[in-house]
């Protein structure tokens, strides 16, 4: 992996709550808060700059923009939604370029295994009882968040083992 182990480490902690969150809030909701979007963004901004090489946190911006501006289009055409783009954008930079075809693949295992869990869970009668007042139950559309915020958890715990540590 080409994030560094010890950046990842840095990230985590404050990654993790906002990755949960929107997890939950998507499932609950159907929606993804701009509230969670802006605290990733300060997250990457003030945590980022200190973990960072200056470059690379720099160059994190331009994926910020990039992804931005891609999730828009597929957000216009009705591909994504606007929630899912805007939080797909705060992630962007905290993914080192290198690792992009990992973590794009460990997004599509984190996807297939969130929206087949949560179409089985939510058949279960029990399971809707004890969040009745989930909106994801009852609509066709699948909440992404359950999937971009475990994803980038993931990538971050992955790269605190398995990411560079050469100084």
């Amino acid at each position: 992996m080409h994030l560094h182990a010890t950046t990842a480490l840095w990230l985590l902690p404050f990654v993790a709550p906002i990755a949960l969150w929107v997890a939950w809030t998507d499932m609950k909701w159907m929606k993804i808060h701009n509230k969670a979007v802006l605290a990733l963004v300060a997250v990457y901004l003030v945590i980022g700059f200190f973990a960072l090489p200056l470059q690379a946190w720099a160059w994190g911006w331009v994926s910020l923009v990039v992804v931005l501006v891609l999730g828009f289009v597929l957000s216009s055409v009705g591909l994504m939604g606007g929630g899912d783009a805007k939080f797909a954008a705060a992630m962007a930079p905290f993914i080192a370029l290198g690792d992009l075809s990992l973590f794009l693949m460990l997004l599509a295992g984190v996807t297939l295994v969130s929206f087949i869990s949560h179409r089985v869970v939510r058949s279960i009668p029990a399971a809707q009882k004890l969040a009745p007042d989930w909106e994801s139950w009852h609509r066709r559309e699948f909440p992404m968040g359950l999937a971009l915020g475990p994803s980038l958890l993931f990538y971050l715990i992955l790269a605190t083992v398995f990411g560079n540590t050469a100084a």
